[in-house]
């Protein structure tokens, strides 16, 4: 992940409504969940459930795949595991001088299972 990668990710994170649905999706896990029950559970109007999913889906945050007559919405770990390690991948490391490199054991930001 890049510095403008992030940038458009956290840009998208930075609305509540967009911030929900990630959530959401991050607590279905790696199945998702249909788009109805999605929108159901946040109690938001259809139309706009589609257009913060459309930026979401932009960013590379969301996929949605199509089962049967079902739009699935999922979030996507891998960008979302890679936003969380470029945040912190140089923690405590110092801004220069006699801390430079001495970058402290943060472990477990994030862990996800299967």
């Amino acid at each position: 992940m890049n510095i403008d990668r992030a940038a458009g990710c956290l840009e998208a994170l930075g609305n509540p409504t967009r911030l929900a649905i990630l959530r959401a999706l991050v607590r279905a896990g790696r199945k998702g969940a249909p788009v109805g029950e999605v929108q159901r559970h946040l109690d938001i109007p259809p139309s706009t459930l589609s257009h913060h999913l459309a930026r979401l889906v932009r960013e590379g945050l969301v996929r949605q795949v199509r089962q049967s007559r079902h739009l699935i919405c999922q979030a996507d770990f891998e960008t979302v595991e890679a936003l969380v390690t470029y945040l912190t991948e140089n923690c405590c490391a110092g801004l220069g001088g006699e801390d430079e490199g001495k970058a402290c054991e943060v472990e477990g930001v994030l862990t996800l299972e299967d």
